[in-house]
């Protein structure tokens, strides 16, 4: 397994930010997600650094789907970066971490009225509008509350990038955006700039997620730039900004190349001044939407083997106290993953096993037929890269409770978020009348 940002083998076990992975065990148990500190802030500080120009301002939004939690609003505040929200949820959690809520742009393809009323009442700093229905309820609700409020829309480009089916967003069938393809859009463009109760700064694009492929995204660049100076001449407007996006990819096998942050922040803003030039388009402020290239590498989840299991049919298994709850990303669309077990680093001794995790699913595999060092029962197996989509994406199917965040830096481990316990399982529960 490739080590990733303060990883160390400590005579034979793994340690994370200066703490042993079976120190970690025995304080909060297992599963248990551990969010490398020092490596998130590294990549903050890539984008903040790299992403720049002396043309126009730029931005950088952390995508929160990927993982979010006030101990990572506490970092975007330090970092000065912006964060995006998809659902109220996302909205309430944002709020209470002392977060400033004009860092805050929502997203989604079908905010509610409720939704769109927190963001008006929360004060947010700018709704990507999805569709033309958008318009009409964030104009309402902007009326309600006789409150204006910035919006960028999103468009589809058209770029079809090299990555999964289900986590590509710019194909025409996409549900997300509006095409620039669709004869529409300038009406759409024009509904909005007339719309009294909302002032419009721009586009916004995504072409897709766990993207390697550079030359798709300065392929995007030129489409927007494109895109928003015949919008802005027709219409006779100045448009203020773009924003372009995220799905900048990261390594989760040897199978991937990941995309090197500096480097290739420097080619974008590149490819941005030079587009702007050639089209005579004036931006004021560009802006990116990293997540799972700030916190993907830098989070692991830590399990303990139950048992290991010889099938009749000749398939080694694993048995780990975890699984598909904690991490649906292989049985979703076969995502891949390395892992080490992590307090036998010296062991040589290896097996060719397939990681199950323990819910009532046979498509509940976490690693399908890799070598791993030999393990056994109460040994503790941990697979890296699942900072991103871990926790975010969890659930408590089989009644399992979601596992305890713990981010680790310099020696010290701080619990971010509990485990549930099973009061917390059924604190929704009602009994009802029979």
């Amino acid at each position: 397994m490739r080590f990733f940002g303060t990883m160390k083998d400590e005579q034979g076990v793994l340690s994370i930010g200066g703490v042993k992975v079976t120190e970690l065990a025995q304080k909060y148990g297992t599963p248990l997600y551990i969010m490398d500190q020092e490596l998130i802030e590294s990549n903050m500080r890539k984008y903040k650094e790299n992403f720049k120009s002396d043309k126009f301002q730029t931005q950088i939004v952390y995508a929160s789907k990927a993982f979010l939690a006030k101990a990572m609003c506490q970092l975007v505040e330090k970092y000065d970066m912006d964060i995006d929200a998809v659902s109220g949820g996302e909205l309430y959690t944002i709020k209470v971490s002392g977060l400033d809520m004009k860092r805050v742009h929502m997203h989604g393809n079908n905010k509610t009225l409720e939704e769109l009323e927190m963001c008006v009442d929360y004060g947010i700093g700018s709704i990507i509008i999805d569709n033309e229905t958008e318009i009409e309820n964030l104009s309402y609700v902007c009326a309600q509350k006789n409150k204006k409020i910035k919006a960028m829309l999103r468009i589809n480009i058209g770029i079809d990038a090299h990555t999964h089916e289900y986590i590509k967003t710019s194909k025409h069938s996409s549900k997300f955006g509006e095409s620039i393809f669709d004869e529409k859009l300038v009406g759409i463009v024009e509904k909005i700039v007339k719309d009294k109760n909302i002032e419009f700064l721009g586009f916004h694009c995504h072409i897709g997620s766990q993207i390697f492929d550079t030359k798709a995204f300065h392929e995007g660049i030129e489409t927007m730039v494109v895109e928003t100076k015949k919008i802005a001449d027709t219409l006779g407007i100045k448009i203020p900004e773009i924003n372009l996006g995220g799905g900048f990819g990261v390594y989760y096998t040897e199978n991937d190349v990941e995309v090197d942050i500096e480097k290739f922040m420097r080619s974008m803003i590149e490819h941005i001044e030079k587009s702007l030039d050639e089209h005579k388009l004036e931006i004021e402020k560009v802006s990116i939407e990293p997540g799972r290239s700030i916190v993907g590498n830098a989070g692991s989840t830590l399990y303990t083997v139950g048992g290991i299991k010889q099938t009749y049919g000749g398939v080694k298994y694993m048995f780990i106290d975890g699984g598909m709850t904690d991490n649906i990303r292989p049985a979703l669309y076969q995502a891949e993953y390395e892992a080490v077990i992590a307090n036998r680093l010296d062991e040589k001794e290896r097996e060719v096993v397939t990681v199950a995790g323990k819910c009532c699913e046979s498509g509940d595999l976490i690693i399908k037929g890799k070598s791993l060092p030999k393990g056994e029962k109460g040994d503790l197996l941990l697979v890296s890269t699942t900072g991103a989509y871990g926790y975010s994406m969890s659930s408590n199917y089989n009644k399992l409770a979601r596992p305890a965040v713990v981010f680790v830096k310099n020696g010290k481990a701080s619990l971010a978020i509990r485990r549930e316990s099973f009061e917390d399982l059924i604190r929704n529960d009602l009994a009802i009348e029979l």
